[in-house]
C-alpha cells in the first residue's frame, strides 16, 4: 500500500474539519493519521497543538516507525504518535483517528470499573465494519490513560490483541480511539462509534 503523502494530507484536512464541526475534537485536541507506506512504515499525522478545523495541508506531518519526522516538517507529531504506530501496526489499520467528545470521556469514566463497555441492540450498530445484525455485542475496552506514551502504547498491543473483535477503545477520561483499514472507513467508524456512546449515554 502506496498513499502520495500530499494526498494523505488533503484527506486528513478534510476529516479535521468534518470532526471539528461534530464538536469532537474542541480545542486542539485530537489526532488523525492515514498509512502512506507499510515498508517501511510511514505515517501522515497531524501536528501537534493544532486545531484540527483549521488544519492545512503544509501542516501535516510526515514520520516513521520511531516517530521521527521525515523531511522539513513545520511542527512536531501528536504527543499521541506512539499510539497510532501501535494501532496500525497491531490492527494493521490504514488509518486511526482519536476524539475527544463528551460522551466518550464522560462514558469512559462511568465504565472504567467494568473494564470496558457493552453495546448492543442498536442499528447503526451494522455501520461498523464485518457487523451484519443489530444484535451484534460490541465491547468497548477502556483503559486508564496514561502521560507514558510508550508504556501506554503497549497495553493497548495488548488490550487489541486479547479483544481482536474490538473497532474502538476508550481512555479514562480522555477519548476514543478508532481505526479502519481506509481513512474513509475509520471515519465512518468514529461517526458510528460516537453516535452509540451518545445514545447509551443519553440513556441514562
Amino acid at each position: 500500500m502506496t498513499l502520495a503523502f500530499a494526498d494523505a494530507a488533503r484527506e486528513l484536512v478534510a476529516v479535521g474539519r468534518r470532526l471539528d464541526a461534530r464538536g469532537w475534537v474542541l480545542g486542539t485536541s485530537g489526532n488523525l493519521s492515514v498509512v502512506i507506506d507499510r515498508q517501511p512504515l510511514r505515517l501522515a499525522i497531524t501536528p501537534s497543538g493544532v486545531f484540527k478545523g483549521d488544519l492545512a495541508e503544509d501542516g501535516i506531518i510526515e514520520m516513521d516507525a520511531t516517530e521521527a519526522i521525515i523531511g522539513p516538517g513545520p511542527g512536531r507529531p501528536s504527543a499521541e504518535a506512539a499510539l497510532h504506530r501501535e494501532i496500525v501496526q497491531t490492527r494493521g489499520a490504514g488509518a486511526v483517528l482519536h476524539t475527544h467528545s463528551i460522551w466518550s470521556t464522560v462514558l469512559s469514566d462511568a465504565h472504567a470499573g467494568a473494564g470496558g463497555l457493552m453495546i448492543e441492540g442498536y442499528e447503526m450498530l451494522k455501520g461498523l465494519e464485518g457487523v451484519t445484525s443489530h444484535e451484534h455485542r460490541e465491547w468497548i475496552p477502556i483503559l486508564d490513560n496514561d502521560q507514558d506514551m510508550h508504556r501506554l502504547a503497549g497495553r493497548i498491543r495488548a488490550t487489541l490483541i486479547a479483544q481482536p473483535a474490538c473497532h474502538a477503545f476508550l481512555l479514562r477520561r480522555h477519548g476514543m480511539y478508532t481505526w479502519g483499514d481506509t481513512l474513509f472507513q475509520a471515519l465512518r467508524h468514529v461517526e458510528i462509534v460516537e453516535f452509540l456512546l451518545e445514545a447509551v449515554g443519553r440513556r441514562k
